[in-house]
């Protein structure tokens, strides 16, 4: 192994352990040490998150309307409240009403433009380059690493959907009116993102991890204080088992006595082959396949749990199970060294998620076959369906 090999090694194991912190997954006094260490900063941080929210409330800092509906989608935690097929089916919701939709993301861990070329540009006054077009509604334009996972994953299962990346949604948003005649405008991972003005904010909330330690970020997972819950005009419980948590709804009607609240469930669909029908296997399985499969499984999510805890309830052994970082860059060692273990205890199959299926190798090559878990949105308490609760937000007039 390599000096640099060595070294990434070493890199990711430290940061692995600093998520367990995080997420209160290791104890011990090297863990103890660690989270007094991130105490302090998750201080300055709550300072930061207030003071930015009351500039805004002030008007000291202004946020920018458009003149067009605009829905902010988000969370006030970091990664694992499942936000992505909300986004997925209120794009498609909207867009079959006959609203011409745009997704804006701020592409997270997408490829950004290099450091030398954002000088320049500062150096000689230089014009912005356009937000980066994943989609305009009729072909995807961009892969999983120009665009960023959860873009790109909307982009292909939303033909007639514009989906547009850029860290200034404001420019984006502009820029998708203007080009595309875009009006409604979704932004994805949109709650902490206060110079575009939205007229709904829709905050995720998972279930069965609000608040985590309720510390904000780097202590705990919150982005900002659980007050915040205040701004919502609704607020989704993700991930829900449809059984009644007084003690949660009691905290959020405590900030939030006027949004209404929705529980729903990431419910898995199928199971898709990675690459199509290779080898002449049906590019789709049944849930009941994993059925008293032996099975390996690997995923890079913020709360990997639900993914597993899944796998084995519809009757999966898992035998090996990897864990990556949220939103990691798998190398083809990491990926042989998966595929080794799987061939070697001679397993049925190999099963990731969906957004980490989008970060494989177009051309990926396993002797086992690779399945992604595909999973949607079903409401379970708060409306019939989710169309229903699309259009009872979003088209207030409309009843059904």
């Amino acid at each position: 192994m390599s000096f640099k090999e060595r070294l990434d090694a070493q890199l990711d194991r430290f940061s692995r352990f600093v998520v367990d912190v995080i997420y209160d997954r290791r104890h011990g006094r090297g863990a103890e040490a660690m989270a007094f260490f991130l105490t302090g900063f998750s201080f300055l941080f709550t300072i930061i998150a207030r003071s930015r929210l009351y500039l805004y409330e002030k008007r000291i800092l202004r946020n920018r309307p458009l003149g067009c509906l605009v829905v902010v989608v988000g969370n006030l935690t970091v990664g694992g409240t499942g936000k992505t097929p909300v986004v997925e089916c209120f794009a498609r919701t909207l867009r079959d009403r006959g609203r011409k939709v745009a997704i804006l993301s701020r592409g997270y861990k997408s490829r950004q433009e290099p450091g030398w070329k954002k000088a320049w540009r500062w150096m000689t006054h230089g014009d912005e380059p356009p937000p980066r077009i994943v989609s305009d509604g009729e072909q995807v334009l961009l892969d999983s690493d120009e665009a960023g996972d959860e873009p790109f994953m909307l982009a292909s299962n939303l033909p007639g959907v514009v989906v547009l990346v850029d860290k200034n949604r404001v420019k984006a948003g502009t820029y998708a009116i203007r080009k595309f005649g875009a009006d409604t405008l979704i932004l994805d991972d949109g709650f902490q993102y206060l110079r575009l003005k939205g007229r709904l904010n829709l905050l995720l909330i998972d279930k069965t991890n609000p608040f985590g330690n309720q510390h904000l970020l780097p202590r705990g997972i919150l982005r900002e204080p659980v007050a915040h819950l205040r701004r919502a005009s609704y607020i989704f419980l993700t991930k829900s088992d449809g059984k009644p948590d007084e003690s949660l709804l009691e905290m959020i009607r405590s900030y939030n006595a006027t949004a209404e609240i929705i529980e729903c469930s990431h419910a898995p669909q199928y199971l898709r082959l990675v690459g199509g029908g290779d080898a002449g296997l049906p590019e789709t399985q049944p849930l009941d396949f994993l059925s008293g499969k032996c099975i390996a499984s690997f995923s890079g999510i913020a709360s990997p749990e639900g993914f597993e805890s899944m796998l084995r309830r519809y009757g999966a052994e898992i035998r090996y199970n990897h864990r990556f970082l949220d939103h990691h860059r798998f190398n083809a060692s990491e990926l042989r060294s998966i595929f080794d273990a799987a061939t070697e205890a001679k397993l049925d199959c190999i099963v990731t998620t969906e957004k980490d299926a989008v970060r494989l190798p177009e051309h990926i090559s396993s002797s086992i076959p690779i399945y992604f878990l595909r999973l949607e949105i079903k409401i379970l308490s708060g409306a019939a369906d989710f169309e229903e609760a699309a259009s009872r937000i979003c088209f207030p007039t409309v009843r059904k």
